[in-house]
């Protein structure tokens, strides 16, 4: 995929410059400066999909990682906005999450925060052992202590803390 020149290059660095300073109304306002050709181009769904979910915006983020997803397949980070937005969605929920996410864990085994994640929903949905599974495959792959202060901060896995610092 080709890069976004300017001046749609502008607008999508301050749309995430409006993210950062905590306006994602703003940062809305500059995604729609865009051109309708660049409208769709992965580099600007990814920072829409985080307007949306600062805005909990749930169906419209869910909408935007599915088309990421459709559009950039090879980002993991689609996948995942996908499954958080399910997670979020009216008729969605930690199953439907699950369920999105879990393909990914295949298509990208060296990114640590699909199984990170994968062990949230696996956690919530009450298999624990699982969730433990999980949580060592990224460790496996991931950076062990940025990630261990991460699900130690995560409540999903509280179920999980007490043995963390131990994994």
């Amino acid at each position: 995929m080709q890069p976004i020149e300017p001046p749609d290059a502008h607008y999508l660095n301050a749309a995430i410059g409006w993210l950062e300073l905590g306006n994602p109304a703003e940062a809305r306002a500059e995604l729609a400066r865009i051109s309708a050709e660049n409208q769709s181009h992965p580099d600007v769904l990814e920072v829409q999909w985080l307007v949306c979910a600062e805005l909990k915006d749930w169906p419209a983020a869910l909408a935007t990682a599915e088309l990421l997803v459709s559009r950039a397949p090879d980002r993991p980070g689609a996948w995942i906005y996908r499954a958080y937005a399910l997670r979020r969605v009216p008729d969605g929920g930690l199953q439907k999450a699950w369920d999105a996410l879990r393909p990914a864990y295949d298509k990208f085994v060296t990114e640590p925060l699909i199984p990170f994640n994968l062990a949230c929903y696996a956690c919530q949905l009450g298999r624990v052992a699982e969730a433990r599974e999980w949580l060592k495959r990224a460790l496996a792959v991931g950076d062990t202590e940025k990630l261990k202060q991460m699900a130690l901060s995560d409540r999903d896995l509280e179920p999980l803390w007490a043995e963390i610092p131990l994994l």
